[in-house]
């Protein structure tokens, strides 16, 4: 039996991470406040803001990877808002941080000494995990950490037979991504235009990446850039 813990897999790149999974025989489970709409997936509620609810969660989880041949740890879900260094107070920033590393942490501390080897660490970091773009302050900040958590994981799993990578989504097409940009058509064009194909990402490509990750230790440490080719200004 091969498991895979997803958090935020309601929607989006998690959803599609989930499908491409249980399409490869997978046990899933998606660490939510939403459930997933696959039909197959298991279902954690839980607010990965929460150290409680997180600890809860891995109560379920420890007991169901025992036994798995491996399991893809990806830490997919991320809080996204409108703000600016100079409009971010600290609780603002806080709140961000809890879910986008705080969170992870928490569950890397409860479940990385019970995976098997084999098992892989993925995070699904941005474009924004290695630049930065005016008014998404707090998200930029956050995607940055993912890296440094990423790169340090690495290093102190050496031997453990697990591998890590950071994957960087560039423009997809999700909630998330539409809800931050609004429902102008001539800004999503925009956006489209910002890389070599002219379009958004589909979920569905990225989900394949990560599935590819897990079973490739060979990029250990890495940054898998998944951006059509986006212009760089």
């Amino acid at each position: 039996m091969h498991t895979a813990i997803i958090t935020g897999a309601s929607v989006g790149i998690g959803r599609a991470t989930a499908e491409a999974f249980l399409g490869e025989g997978f046990r899933v489970y998606n660490l939510s406040r939403r459930p997933c709409p696959v039909p197959g997936v298991d279902n954690i509620n839980c607010d990965l803001s929460s150290a409680v609810a997180i600890a809860q969660a891995c109560k379920t989880l420890e007991a169901a990877i025992v036994g798995s041949e491996s399991v893809a740890l990806v830490h997919n879900a991320s809080q996204m808002l409108k703000d600016s260094a100079t409009d971010c107070d600290s609780d603002r920033l806080r709140h961000v941080l809890e879910t986008n590393v705080v969170g992870i942490n928490s569950l890397n501390q409860q479940l990385l000494p019970r995976l098997p080897r084999g098992s892989s660490v993925l995070y699904v970091g941005s474009t924004l995990s290695e630049k930065a773009v005016p008014n998404s302050f707090s998200y930029v900040v956050s995607k940055h950490a993912q890296l440094g958590i990423m790169r340090a994981t690495c290093q102190d799993l050496m031997g453990t037979g697990l591998h890590t990578a950071l994957v960087c989504p560039g423009f997809t097409d999700t909630e998330m991504l539409r809800t931050h940009l609004g429902d102008d058509p001539g800004v999503e064009r925009m956006i489209a235009g910002m890389n070599s194909f002219n379009r958004l990402i589909d979920p569905a490509e990225i989900a394949e990446l990560i599935r590819w990750a897990h079973h490739n230790p060979v990029i250990n440490g890495a940054v898998l850039h998944a951006n059509l080719g986006q212009k760089e200004n």
